[in-house]
């Protein structure tokens, strides 16, 4: 049976999911999108084309009549369904539970692990061996719903990025996972399974706080802290007293060569930094003013970052 569903997203995933629902025949009665910022959002653009009501609200934790015209905005789509995909706003209870089916949202891990809002990036960061997709049921806590539908395991690899983990292996399974969980609750076969909660773990959003290089650390972690932390909010170092990004890391096993933080050598626009147990390979950086270049453009042997 077709939903009516009010959809919250953003960017090409967003997109890709909302077009999908469409395809399966289900009524999208508005849609959710960032409000307009120097590019176009993909799922606003969208939605535009297709003659689709676009709401663009900057938050939704608003007081007094603020929310309560928010709510009442919501409610007037008189939505079966919420479909969260891939959404950064907090959305209040009154919204979320609002539909007569309540809520579904989307999350880029295999929930309880990875719970919070950087769960690509703290995949990496961790060291997980493998990862995958969920879509639960939002409640009161932080990605504590019961389950609808998971997919995985998928391997991670020791060359991935957040930004690979998420284009090449998980975005894909998300959209199946979302136009999944829709069908089983239009179907009625939904059966939310509540996460156990031996198994779960958070962590806190990457700031530049963490995202801080120490060189007192193993090469293999400040590996994984580059990857992780690539493309936001970039791990770095300082160089000359300012910050400096890395990017594009690869991990050479073998002696470091020099001391750790040490610039040892520079090739094809790479460069080689030395780290405790190996070498630390990386493609681009960025200054603290520029955009991304290639290493070896800002770095040369003999450079020290620390």
């Amino acid at each position: 049976m077709p939903l009516r569903i009010a959809f919250f997203g953003q960017a090409p995933f967003g997109r890709d999911t909302l077009v999908r629902l469409l395809e399966a025949g289900h009524d999208v009665v508005a849609v959710y999108a960032p409000p307009e910022g120097a590019r176009p959002d993909p799922l606003a653009t969208e939605a535009a084309s297709r003659g689709l009501r676009l709401l663009r609200h900057a938050r939704f934790r608003a007081k007094g009549a603020a929310i309560s015209e928010l709510v009442a905005e919501h409610r007037a789509l008189r939505a079966d369904l919420n479909v969260l995909a891939f959404v950064t706003v907090i959305l209040p209870p009154e919204i979320v539970d609002s539909p007569p089916q309540g809520s579904l949202c989307f999350h880029p891990s295999l929930l309880p692990r990875f719970r919070g809002g950087n769960a690509l990036a703290w995949q990496i960061l961790m060291g997980a061996k493998e990862s995958g997709v969920t879509v639960f049921r939002p409640d009161a806590g932080v990605d504590t719903g019961p389950i609808v539908v998971q997919k995985g395991p998928v391997p991670i690899s020791d060359q991935d990025t957040a930004a690979t983990l998420y284009f090449d292996k998980l975005y894909g399974l998300g959209v199946d996972a979302i136009a999944e969980a829709v069908d089983a609750v239009a179907s009625g076969r939904a059966r939310p399974v509540p996460q156990d909660e031996s198994h779960a773990s958070h962590q806190g959003l990457v700031t530049d706080e963490v995202a801080r290089l120490d060189f007192g650390k193993d090469a293999t972690e400040l590996d994984r802290w580059i990857r992780g932390c690539d493309p936001q909010p970039g791990a770095w170092a300082l160089y000359k007293g300012e910050p400096l990004r890395l990017f594009d890391a690869r991990l050479v096993p073998g002696h470091a060569g020099g001391e750790p933080g040490t610039v040892i050598a520079a090739s094809d626009g790479r460069v080689q930094i030395a780290a405790r147990g190996a070498r630390l390979d990386v493609g681009r950086a960025r200054a603290a003013k520029g955009a991304k270049v290639a290493a070896a453009e800002l770095l040369a042997p003999g450079d020290r970052l620390a």
